[in-house]
């Protein structure tokens, strides 16, 4: 199964407390700090509502 490396690019200072949650959801904490996810629908539904914190890497 193929699993997702996310990783999070941008400070969460001054963002939504829902997009807080859901990078509090996805594991990540600290800026440059790297989770190797499942690739699911649920997952990538919580990246798609911080794209603009997050990079994105597909691992197999």
């Amino acid at each position: 199964m193929a699993s997702l490396r996310v990783t999070l690019v941008k400070s969460k200072i001054g963002i939504k407390p829902k997009q807080r949650g859901t990078l509090r959801a996805l594991g990540l904490r600290k800026i440059d700090q790297s989770v190797e996810l499942p690739d699911r629908p649920e997952i990538r539904g919580m990246i798609a509502k911080v794209p603009h914190l997050v990079q994105v890497e597909e691992v197999s």
